[in-house]
């Protein structure tokens, strides 16, 4: 029982980990939380928990091994990347001049944006290609606690899974609500969160180019 709770609780926190780290997809989920409401910024955040899924079902058969001796493949994925978020910074500039008036700020379309923009998240792709694998290898991890004593974490059970996607499900339920009751008690809070996210969209877009073009180039020497 207790090997279960322990592996509950550490694909909880795995899941976390993968998901609350400030970065491109929360940007957008921020975004469609504070313009469109609760339901838009869940939605966002369950476009990216779905290109988890697809990752965690690449994994599964084997794929990710495949990835990890392409380099050429990565190459293209941080490009695809770059200009997906370079793409989205525009449109978030232009909702911070737009109207916040949740309702007014036209359609949602969050989970579109973060499902194709995490399939060509090479950031993303690179923890499947670690963390993942190792999720999803059987085996058991032991480790000591001060105060609950030694605890073992089973890898590549159903359990740590379902606390993977618990975590994450726990992450793009809360990190909205968050933002939509901030965003209900300051008027400033919504254009300040899209100004924000064009600015960290644009800003890793520009350094997945970068990143693209290096190893392009170190490919063709």
């Amino acid at each position: 029982m207790l090997s279960l709770a322990s592996s509950l609780a550490a694909g909880v926190l795995l899941g976390l980990s993968l998901a609350a780290p400030p970065g491109p997809m929360n940007a957008i989920i921020a975004e469609e939380s504070v313009l469109r409401g609760w339901a838009a910024g869940f939605r966002a955040g369950l476009g990216a928990m779905s290109a988890d899924g697809v990752f965690f079902l690449v994994a599964l058969a084997g794929v990710a091994t495949v990835l990890q001796n392409a380099p050429g493949a990565q190459a293209g994925m941080m490009a695809v990347g770059g200009l997906l978020m370079c793409y989205f910074a525009v449109g978030a500039a232009r909702s911070a001049r737009g109207s916040f008036t949740e309702g007014e700020a036209g359609d949602s379309t969050g989970f579109r944006k973060t499902f194709g923009l995490s399939l060509s998240n090479p950031y993303q792709v690179l923890w499947w290609l670690t963390v993942g694998v190792t999720l999803l290898d059987p085996g058991t991890l032991s480790f000591a606690l001060p105060v609950l004593g030694d605890l073992a974490v089973s890898t590549g059970s159903a359990a740590i899974v379902v606390g993977f996607f618990s975590g994450i499900a726990i992450w793009i339920v809360t990190f909205p609500a968050a933002l939509v009751a901030v965003g209900e008690r300051a008027d400033w809070f919504a254009p300040a969160v899209a100004v924000g996210s064009a600015l960290v969209l644009a800003g890793f877009g520009l350094l997945f180019l970068y990143g693209a073009a290096n190893e392009l180039t170190t490919l063709l020497r």
